[in-house]
């Protein structure tokens, strides 16, 4: 656990506004394997997840 909280929360936080961006401007996007905008709103989850967990180490330190 040598990553500091705010590491976290940083990179959470770019994470949610790239799946955001993709949620948002990628609906006419077609890709053959994958459908940007599922990948948008899984790359959401995982960046507010990751935000919420650096917020709650900075808060416990």
């Amino acid at each position: 656990m040598s990553r500091l909280p705010e590491r976290n929360v940083w990179e959470g936080g770019a994470t949610l506004v790239v799946g955001l961006a993709l949620l948002l401007f990628a609906r006419d996007v077609e890709v053959p394997v994958v459908d940007p905008t599922k990948v948008g709103v899984v790359m959401l989850c995982l960046g507010g997840a990751q935000t919420v967990w650096g917020l709650f180490r900075s808060a416990r330190r």
